[in-house]
């Protein structure tokens, strides 16, 4: 792949995520501050993208996968997206709010299977080229964090109207993409194209269940730092909160790099439960630090995402890599992420909302009740998992 092939697909992979931290990171602030929702509602709000994670597998596999070239089809989705995120951002009730933001993430969160799939396509070695693509995604979150916490923006609607202009904008970049045409154009359209009955029959294993189990458990506390985090640490008045934040995938890209120094040294179990157990601490701090807003313990929590997400996510996804056969690998990646992003997401968009609302108070909320919690609920699943996991095919290799 050439250096021109390489910089319009890293300018593709920043403007994607640059969209999603500019509207997501900041939108519990808006909806607390600005509307003067509940918790709840809140909750439900950040677990949008959670549906549209369930969402996305069926309509890439059954529409984009055969029907559409894949640089028209994320064009179309983005324009779509940057219409509804305007609209979504001049909403002041709950409810017409809560369905534009549903249609909005309909349309998202497809295109981050897309962009990937359609970088692959022009790669002639992914293992190597993918890396250096992929990265400048999560420069973009962090471009977005920074500039909407430095210029004061968190409790306005203007981040998710700078999340649709970009939109639009990623919608007429899309169109100068290398023309993708479907691989399965067609091939017939069925739910079995999408999750084969083989998939699904690799975590019927011990090992595996227990790895699904833990994945869908563990992502129920893990949206309470998506959901709230960015709400809590501007209740604490911590200046510049989302370019704070941002420094968080700072550091995931950091132990992105010494995950296989740990991975020869620790293998799955113990890299899982490190990634687990990251959370707990993360959390810990958060309380501890919550009474009296003490910066240090902040910026541990914020800086350990990248132990947080990388030893747990990364190396699941490596874990179901070596689980699965060559040709049922792309499918055991999407039952995990449906697992994960979808259905876990999702149950913890609510249980975190319910939360978040039980520790009200009349000058905010009681953060110190509210990360215990989360931080206990960590603390059982990272239990449970270490009680129970044992792969020992795994561990040898």
């Amino acid at each position: 792949m050439n250096f021109s092939m390489q910089a319009r697909l890293s300018a593709m992979m920043f403007l994607e995520y640059l969209i999603w931290g500019a509207w997501y990171v900041t939108l519990s602030t808006w909806l607390s501050r600005g509307l003067h929702l509940s918790g709840q509602q809140i909750g439900w709000a950040a677990g949008t993208t959670a549906l549209g994670a369930i969402f996305a597998p069926f309509f890439v596999g059954l529409v984009a996968d055969k029907l559409f070239a894949t640089q028209k089809i994320l064009a179309a989705l983005h324009l779509g997206g940057s219409i509804l995120l305007y609209a979504a951002s001049r909403q002041v009730d709950f409810a017409p709010l809560y369905g534009l933001l549903i249609l909005y993430c309909f349309c998202f969160m497809p295109t981050l299977a897309l962009t990937n799939s359609l970088a692959f396509r022009q790669m002639t070695d992914p293992k190597k080229e993918f890396g250096p693509i992929r990265v400048l995604g999560t420069a973009g979150w962090i471009v977005a964090g920074v500039t909407i916490g430095s210029l004061k923006l968190e409790a306005t609607a203007i981040p998710m109207q700078i999340a649709g202009a970009a939109s639009a904008l990623m919608a007429l970049y899309c169109l100068t993409l290398p023309s993708t045409p479907p691989l399965g154009a067609g091939g017939k359209l069925s739910f079995s194209s999408i999750f084969p009955k083989e998939a699904w029959l690799i975590f019927t294993e011990k090992s595996t269940a227990v790895f699904a189990l833990a994945s869908l458990l563990i992502c129920i506390p893990l949206q309470f730092y998506y959901a709230f985090t960015n709400l809590f640490l501007n209740e604490k008045g911590v200046v510049n909160a989302a370019g704070k934040m941002a420094f968080g995938q700072g550091s995931e890209l950091f132990f992105m790099i010494l995950i296989p120094f740990f991975f020869r040294r620790l293998g799955v179990k113990y890299m899982l439960g490190v990634g687990m157990a990251a959370w707990v601490v993360r959390y810990l701090c958060f309380a501890y630090g919550a009474p009296t807003g003490a910066m240090p313990l902040f910026w541990t929590g914020i800086l350990l995402h990248g132990v947080c997400y990388d030893f747990f996510f990364v190396t699941g996804q490596i874990y179901i890599d070596r689980k699965a056969a060559p040709a049922l690998r792309a499918a055991a990646q999407g039952t995990i992420t449906l697992i994960t992003y979808g259905l876990g997401m999702f149950i913890g968009s609510w249980v975190s909302g319910r939360v978040v609302d039980a520790y009200a108070t009349s000058g905010g909320h009681n953060w110190n009740a509210i990360w215990i919690f989360a931080a206990s609920l960590s603390g059982a699943v990272l239990l449970l998992f270490l009680a129970v996991f044992s792969d020992k095919e795994a561990e040898t290799a």
